[in-house]
Protein backbone atom coordinates (compact mmCIF):
# COMPACT_ATOMS: atom_id res chain seq x y z
CA UNK A 1 0.00 0.00 0.00
CA UNK A 2 2.82 2.38 0.87
CA UNK A 3 4.59 1.74 -2.44
CA UNK A 4 1.37 2.27 -4.41
CA UNK A 5 0.75 5.61 -2.72
CA UNK A 6 4.38 6.70 -3.00
CA UNK A 7 4.46 5.96 -6.74
CA UNK A 8 0.84 7.02 -7.31
CA UNK A 9 0.17 3.73 -9.05
CA UNK A 10 -2.97 3.48 -11.18
CA UNK A 11 -3.50 -0.25 -10.59
CA UNK A 12 -2.78 -2.92 -8.00
CA UNK A 13 -3.26 -6.36 -9.58
CA UNK A 14 -3.77 -9.45 -7.39
CA UNK A 15 -3.83 -12.65 -9.45
CA UNK A 16 -5.46 -14.95 -6.88
CA UNK A 17 -4.57 -16.47 -3.50
CA UNK A 18 -4.66 -13.20 -1.62
CA UNK A 19 -5.35 -15.61 1.26
CA UNK A 20 -3.86 -19.09 1.73
CA UNK A 21 -7.31 -20.46 2.68
CA UNK A 22 -10.92 -19.29 2.90
CA UNK A 23 -10.86 -15.74 4.33
CA UNK A 24 -12.83 -14.91 7.45
CA UNK A 25 -15.15 -11.92 7.37
CA UNK A 26 -12.99 -10.00 9.84
CA UNK A 27 -9.94 -10.64 7.63
CA UNK A 28 -11.73 -9.21 4.59
CA UNK A 29 -12.64 -6.13 6.62
CA UNK A 30 -9.01 -5.65 7.62
CA UNK A 31 -7.62 -5.98 4.08
CA UNK A 32 -10.45 -3.79 2.73
CA UNK A 33 -9.41 -1.06 5.15
CA UNK A 34 -5.86 -1.29 3.78
CA UNK A 35 -7.12 -1.09 0.19
CA UNK A 36 -9.14 1.96 1.23
CA UNK A 37 -5.94 3.79 2.24
CA UNK A 38 -4.89 3.87 -1.44
CA UNK A 39 -5.20 7.41 -2.80
CA UNK A 40 -4.94 6.98 -6.58
CA UNK A 41 -4.92 3.20 -7.02
CA UNK A 42 -7.66 0.90 -8.32
CA UNK A 43 -7.44 -2.69 -7.02
CA UNK A 44 -8.32 -5.61 -9.30
CA UNK A 45 -8.37 -9.13 -7.87
CA UNK A 46 -9.54 -12.69 -8.46
CA UNK A 47 -9.83 -15.77 -6.23
CA UNK A 48 -7.26 -18.53 -6.72
CA UNK A 49 -7.22 -22.20 -5.84
CA UNK A 50 -6.52 -21.60 -2.14
CA UNK A 51 -9.13 -18.89 -1.52
CA UNK A 52 -11.59 -20.20 -4.14
CA UNK A 53 -15.28 -19.24 -4.03
CA UNK A 54 -17.13 -21.80 -1.95
CA UNK A 55 -20.93 -21.49 -1.86
CA UNK A 56 -20.71 -19.78 1.53
CA UNK A 57 -17.57 -17.75 0.78
CA UNK A 58 -17.62 -14.26 2.27
CA UNK A 59 -16.13 -13.07 -1.03
CA UNK A 60 -19.55 -13.50 -2.68
CA UNK A 61 -21.37 -10.87 -0.61
CA UNK A 62 -18.60 -8.65 0.71
CA UNK A 63 -18.90 -4.91 -0.01
CA UNK A 64 -15.48 -3.67 -1.03
CA UNK A 65 -14.25 -0.08 -0.96
CA UNK A 66 -15.15 1.89 -4.08
CA UNK A 67 -11.65 1.46 -5.55
CA UNK A 68 -11.70 -2.36 -5.25
CA UNK A 69 -13.03 -4.56 -8.05
CA UNK A 70 -13.23 -8.34 -7.61
CA UNK A 71 -14.05 -10.57 -10.59
CA UNK A 72 -16.30 -13.31 -9.20
CA UNK A 73 -17.28 -15.07 -12.44
CA UNK A 74 -16.03 -18.61 -13.17
CA UNK A 75 -15.71 -17.62 -16.84
CA UNK A 76 -13.45 -14.91 -18.23
CA UNK A 77 -15.15 -11.53 -17.95
CA UNK A 78 -13.93 -7.95 -17.61
CA UNK A 79 -14.01 -4.86 -15.44
CA UNK A 80 -13.72 -1.57 -17.33
CA UNK A 81 -12.18 1.54 -15.81
CA UNK A 82 -13.07 4.34 -18.27
CA UNK A 83 -10.89 7.03 -16.68
CA UNK A 84 -7.83 4.86 -17.46
CA UNK A 85 -9.10 3.67 -20.87
CA UNK A 86 -8.54 0.22 -19.38
CA UNK A 87 -10.22 -3.19 -19.15
CA UNK A 88 -9.04 -5.98 -16.84
CA UNK A 89 -10.15 -9.53 -17.67
CA UNK A 90 -10.11 -12.59 -15.49
CA UNK A 91 -12.02 -15.32 -13.67
CA UNK A 92 -12.15 -16.69 -10.13
CA UNK A 93 -11.80 -20.28 -9.03
CA UNK A 94 -15.02 -21.91 -7.82
CA UNK A 95 -13.21 -25.17 -6.94
CA UNK A 96 -9.80 -26.09 -5.59
CA UNK A 97 -8.77 -27.74 -8.86
CA UNK A 98 -9.61 -26.84 -12.47
CA UNK A 99 -8.03 -29.22 -14.94
CA UNK A 100 -9.36 -27.78 -18.20
CA UNK A 101 -7.93 -24.84 -20.14
CA UNK A 102 -10.14 -21.78 -19.61
CA UNK A 103 -8.12 -18.98 -21.16
CA UNK A 104 -8.11 -20.44 -24.69
CA UNK A 105 -10.12 -18.16 -26.94
CA UNK A 106 -10.62 -15.59 -24.16
CA UNK A 107 -9.29 -12.69 -26.23
CA UNK A 108 -10.04 -9.07 -25.25
CA UNK A 109 -12.83 -7.31 -27.16
CA UNK A 110 -10.66 -4.36 -28.20
CA UNK A 111 -12.96 -1.65 -26.83
CA UNK A 112 -10.35 -0.13 -24.48
CA UNK A 113 -6.92 1.30 -25.21
CA UNK A 114 -5.31 -0.99 -22.62
CA UNK A 115 -6.42 -4.56 -21.89
CA UNK A 116 -4.97 -6.77 -19.15
CA UNK A 117 -5.59 -10.34 -17.99
CA UNK A 118 -5.44 -11.75 -14.47
CA UNK A 119 -4.71 -15.47 -14.83
CA UNK A 120 -4.19 -17.95 -11.99
CA UNK A 121 -2.68 -21.37 -12.64
CA UNK A 122 -0.39 -22.93 -15.21
CA UNK A 123 -0.06 -26.57 -14.15
CA UNK A 124 -2.14 -29.62 -15.05
CA UNK A 125 -4.53 -29.30 -12.08
CA UNK A 126 -4.86 -25.52 -12.07
CA UNK A 127 -6.01 -24.18 -15.45
CA UNK A 128 -3.16 -25.41 -17.67
CA UNK A 129 -2.11 -23.07 -20.48
CA UNK A 130 0.48 -22.80 -23.20
CA UNK A 131 2.69 -19.75 -22.88
CA UNK A 132 2.71 -18.84 -26.57
CA UNK A 133 -1.02 -19.33 -26.91
CA UNK A 134 -1.74 -17.06 -23.95
CA UNK A 135 0.55 -14.39 -25.38
CA UNK A 136 -1.19 -14.64 -28.76
CA UNK A 137 -4.55 -13.59 -27.30
CA UNK A 138 -3.49 -9.95 -27.60
CA UNK A 139 -3.43 -8.61 -24.03
CA UNK A 140 -1.11 -5.73 -23.26
CA UNK A 141 -0.06 -7.58 -20.09
CA UNK A 142 -0.93 -10.86 -18.36
CA UNK A 143 -0.48 -10.88 -14.56
CA UNK A 144 -0.02 -14.49 -13.47
CA UNK A 145 -0.66 -16.05 -10.08
CA UNK A 146 -0.23 -19.50 -8.47
CA UNK A 147 3.54 -20.10 -8.73
CA UNK A 148 5.31 -18.71 -5.65
CA UNK A 149 8.49 -17.72 -7.49
CA UNK A 150 8.86 -14.75 -9.87
CA UNK A 151 9.20 -15.69 -13.51
CA UNK A 152 9.14 -13.82 -16.81
CA UNK A 153 6.90 -16.08 -18.88
CA UNK A 154 7.48 -14.27 -22.16
CA UNK A 155 11.12 -15.29 -21.84
CA UNK A 156 9.98 -18.70 -20.68
CA UNK A 157 12.39 -18.83 -17.74
CA UNK A 158 13.33 -17.50 -14.36
CA UNK A 159 16.00 -14.88 -15.15
CA UNK A 160 19.43 -16.32 -14.51
CA UNK A 161 18.41 -19.91 -15.27
CA UNK A 162 17.78 -22.04 -18.35
CA UNK A 163 14.48 -22.48 -20.16
CA UNK A 164 11.62 -24.38 -18.55
CA UNK A 165 7.94 -25.11 -19.05
CA UNK A 166 5.05 -23.63 -17.07
CA UNK A 167 4.59 -26.70 -14.90
CA UNK A 168 8.15 -26.93 -13.60
CA UNK A 169 9.36 -23.64 -12.17
CA UNK A 170 12.07 -24.24 -9.60
CA UNK A 171 14.74 -22.24 -7.74
CA UNK A 172 17.57 -20.30 -9.31
CA UNK A 173 18.25 -16.58 -9.53
CA UNK A 174 14.75 -15.15 -9.39
CA UNK A 175 15.62 -11.45 -9.52
CA UNK A 176 15.19 -9.23 -12.57
CA UNK A 177 15.32 -5.74 -11.12
CA UNK A 178 16.19 -3.92 -14.36
CA UNK A 179 13.33 -2.65 -16.52
CA UNK A 180 12.68 -4.73 -19.63
CA UNK A 181 9.96 -5.31 -22.22
CA UNK A 182 7.62 -8.16 -21.35
CA UNK A 183 3.90 -8.91 -21.51
CA UNK A 184 3.48 -11.82 -19.08
CA UNK A 185 5.00 -12.71 -15.71
CA UNK A 186 4.50 -14.40 -12.36
CA UNK A 187 5.18 -12.03 -9.49
CA UNK A 188 5.43 -14.87 -6.98
CA UNK A 189 4.56 -14.44 -3.31
CA UNK A 190 5.44 -11.23 -1.48
CA UNK A 191 6.95 -13.33 1.30
CA UNK A 192 7.95 -17.02 1.30
CA UNK A 193 4.99 -19.05 2.58
CA UNK A 194 6.71 -22.45 2.81
CA UNK A 195 10.16 -23.69 3.83
CA UNK A 196 10.75 -24.79 0.22
CA UNK A 197 10.02 -21.27 -1.10
CA UNK A 198 13.69 -20.37 -1.41
CA UNK A 199 15.05 -17.40 -3.36
CA UNK A 200 13.91 -13.80 -3.70
CA UNK A 201 10.30 -12.74 -3.21
CA UNK A 202 8.60 -9.48 -4.07
CA UNK A 203 6.31 -7.89 -6.63
CA UNK A 204 6.19 -6.85 -10.29
CA UNK A 205 6.22 -3.14 -11.06
CA UNK A 206 4.94 -2.39 -14.56
CA UNK A 207 4.33 0.52 -16.90
CA UNK A 208 1.94 0.62 -19.86
CA UNK A 209 2.32 3.21 -22.60
CA UNK A 210 1.53 3.44 -26.31
CA UNK A 211 4.99 1.96 -26.89
CA UNK A 212 4.03 -1.22 -25.01
CA UNK A 213 4.60 -2.76 -21.60
CA UNK A 214 7.75 -2.83 -19.54
CA UNK A 215 8.17 -4.48 -16.15
CA UNK A 216 10.71 -5.17 -13.43
CA UNK A 217 10.78 -7.43 -10.40
CA UNK A 218 11.23 -5.64 -7.06
CA UNK A 219 12.43 -7.78 -4.10
CA UNK A 220 10.71 -6.77 -0.87
CA UNK A 221 10.56 -9.82 1.42
CA UNK A 222 11.83 -9.28 4.94
CA UNK A 223 13.38 -12.78 5.01
CA UNK A 224 14.14 -15.84 2.91
CA UNK A 225 14.03 -19.57 3.43
CA UNK A 226 17.58 -20.73 2.71
CA UNK A 227 18.80 -24.29 2.06
CA UNK A 228 22.48 -24.30 3.05
CA UNK A 229 25.13 -27.01 2.98
CA UNK A 230 27.85 -26.76 5.62
CA UNK A 231 31.19 -28.51 4.86
CA UNK A 232 32.66 -30.67 7.61
CA UNK A 233 36.34 -31.70 7.90
CA UNK A 234 37.79 -34.86 9.43
CA UNK A 235 39.21 -33.22 12.58
CA UNK A 236 36.29 -30.89 13.27
CA UNK A 237 34.73 -30.96 16.75
CA UNK A 238 31.16 -30.09 17.68
CA UNK A 239 32.24 -26.66 18.99
CA UNK A 240 34.05 -25.90 15.73
CA UNK A 241 31.02 -26.96 13.70
CA UNK A 242 28.69 -24.75 15.74
CA UNK A 243 31.01 -21.80 15.16
CA UNK A 244 31.09 -22.46 11.40
CA UNK A 245 27.29 -22.66 11.18
CA UNK A 246 26.95 -19.45 13.17
CA UNK A 247 29.43 -17.62 10.91
CA UNK A 248 27.80 -18.84 7.69
CA UNK A 249 24.37 -17.70 8.93
CA UNK A 250 25.77 -14.30 9.90
CA UNK A 251 27.23 -13.93 6.40
CA UNK A 252 23.94 -14.89 4.67
CA UNK A 253 21.63 -13.01 7.04
CA UNK A 254 20.37 -13.75 10.55
CA UNK A 255 16.87 -12.63 9.55
CA UNK A 256 16.53 -15.64 7.24
CA UNK A 257 15.24 -19.12 8.09
CA UNK A 258 17.53 -22.06 7.38
CA UNK A 259 17.46 -25.73 6.43
CA UNK A 260 21.02 -27.00 6.94
CA UNK A 261 22.70 -30.15 5.67
CA UNK A 262 26.12 -31.22 6.98
CA UNK A 263 28.39 -32.70 4.28
CA UNK A 264 31.87 -34.22 4.48
CA UNK A 265 33.82 -36.67 6.60
CA UNK A 266 34.03 -36.54 10.39
CA UNK A 267 36.18 -38.19 13.01
CA UNK A 268 34.65 -41.68 13.58
CA UNK A 269 34.74 -41.04 17.34
CA UNK A 270 32.74 -37.80 17.02
CA UNK A 271 28.96 -37.71 17.03
CA UNK A 272 27.65 -34.16 16.64
CA UNK A 273 24.98 -32.94 19.06
CA UNK A 274 22.53 -31.41 16.56
CA UNK A 275 20.34 -29.97 19.32
CA UNK A 276 23.11 -27.50 20.23
CA UNK A 277 23.82 -25.96 16.81
CA UNK A 278 21.09 -23.30 16.55
CA UNK A 279 22.80 -20.15 17.84
CA UNK A 280 20.31 -17.71 16.30
CA UNK A 281 17.07 -19.66 16.70
CA UNK A 282 16.40 -19.68 12.95
CA UNK A 283 17.20 -23.27 11.89
CA UNK A 284 14.10 -25.34 11.04
CA UNK A 285 15.92 -28.50 9.94
CA UNK A 286 19.47 -29.72 10.49
CA UNK A 287 20.48 -32.99 8.80
CA UNK A 288 23.80 -34.76 9.35
CA UNK A 289 24.90 -36.40 6.08
CA UNK A 290 28.56 -36.69 7.11
CA UNK A 291 30.47 -39.98 6.90
CA UNK A 292 33.05 -41.27 9.40
CA UNK A 293 36.61 -40.83 8.11
CA UNK A 294 38.23 -44.14 9.06
CA UNK A 295 41.98 -44.80 9.05
CA UNK A 296 41.73 -47.33 6.25
CA UNK A 297 45.43 -48.28 6.32
CA UNK A 298 45.22 -49.17 10.03
CA UNK A 299 41.95 -51.07 9.57
CA UNK A 300 43.43 -53.00 6.63
CA UNK A 301 46.44 -54.02 8.70
CA UNK A 302 44.19 -55.18 11.57
CA UNK A 303 41.68 -57.01 9.39
CA UNK A 304 43.67 -58.27 6.40
CA UNK A 305 42.37 -61.86 6.72
CA UNK A 306 38.64 -61.10 7.08
CA UNK A 307 35.94 -59.62 4.85
CA UNK A 308 36.51 -56.08 6.15
CA UNK A 309 40.18 -56.20 5.16
CA UNK A 310 39.45 -57.69 1.75
CA UNK A 311 36.83 -55.00 1.10
CA UNK A 312 39.22 -52.19 2.03
CA UNK A 313 41.97 -53.72 -0.09
CA UNK A 314 39.70 -53.75 -3.17
CA UNK A 315 38.93 -50.02 -2.97
CA UNK A 316 41.77 -48.30 -1.10
CA UNK A 317 43.87 -45.73 -2.94
CA UNK A 318 41.19 -43.81 -4.82
CA UNK A 319 40.80 -40.02 -4.57
CA UNK A 320 38.43 -38.70 -1.88
CA UNK A 321 36.09 -37.15 -4.45
CA UNK A 322 35.67 -40.43 -6.37
CA UNK A 323 32.71 -42.81 -6.39
CA UNK A 324 35.07 -45.60 -5.27
CA UNK A 325 36.12 -43.67 -2.17
CA UNK A 326 32.48 -43.02 -1.28
CA UNK A 327 31.75 -46.74 -1.72
CA UNK A 328 34.72 -47.52 0.51
CA UNK A 329 33.38 -45.25 3.26
CA UNK A 330 29.82 -46.58 3.02
CA UNK A 331 30.92 -50.22 2.96
CA UNK A 332 33.38 -49.92 5.83
CA UNK A 333 30.79 -48.10 7.94
CA UNK A 334 28.27 -50.88 7.32
CA UNK A 335 30.80 -53.61 8.11
CA UNK A 336 32.01 -51.82 11.25
CA UNK A 337 28.44 -51.47 12.50
CA UNK A 338 27.92 -55.18 11.85
CA UNK A 339 31.02 -56.02 13.93
CA UNK A 340 29.80 -53.84 16.80
CA UNK A 341 26.38 -55.50 16.96
CA UNK A 342 27.77 -59.04 17.04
Amino acid sequence: MEVCNEKRADLLLIAGDLFHRQPLLRELKEVNYLFGTLVDTQVLLIAGNHDYLKKDSFYRTFEWASNVHMILSSKVTSVKIPELSLAVYGLSYHAREICEERYDGAAPDGTCQYELLLAHGGDEKHIPFRRKKLLSLGYDYVALGHIHKPCDMELGKVPGTGSLDTAGIEGGDCGFEAWHRSRMAYSGALEPVDKNDTGLHGYIEGELTKKGCRIRFVPCASREYVHMEVPVEKQMTGHELKKRIRTMIEDRGTQNIYRIILRGFRDPDVLFDLTDMDSWGNITDLTDCTKPAYDFARLLKQNRQDILGRYIESLIGYEEDSVEYLALCEGVQALMETKVTR
